[in-house]
């Protein structure tokens, strides 16, 4: 049981380290909030589900179940102010050197 545990947390890692390259490699804002924003939360559940292999006790578990429904709610939350505080300041939405045609 320990090693599907420990195959949760490499495979969250891999997930931190496509998304880590994905925010340096994307030009424009919204994509790069938008990837580091799937990216964390996939990443943060492979390791909370992970930590359940690994639980000593009921109420250990209980307060996992309760960290995923707040991950669930917090972090669409957070992605769409921080996209739209980029959209209210008028921030492009054309990625770098690329020009807008009419």
């Amino acid at each position: 049981m320990i090693w599907i545990g420990v195959v949760l947390f490499v495979l969250a890692w891999i997930f931190l380290l496509f998304g880590m390259i994905a925010v340096f490699r994307l030009k424009n804002i919204y994509e790069r909030i938008i990837s580091a924003t799937t990216i964390d939360t996939v990443a943060a559940l492979l390791v909370i589900f992970a930590l359940f292999f690994f639980v000593p006790s009921f109420a250990f578990a209980i307060r996992l179940i309760l960290l995923i429904l707040f991950l669930f709610i917090t972090n669409p939350i957070s992605s769409h102010v921080n996209i739209r505080s980029a959209f209210l300041t008028g921030i492009s939405t054309e990625k770098e050197g690329e020009e807008q045609h009419d």
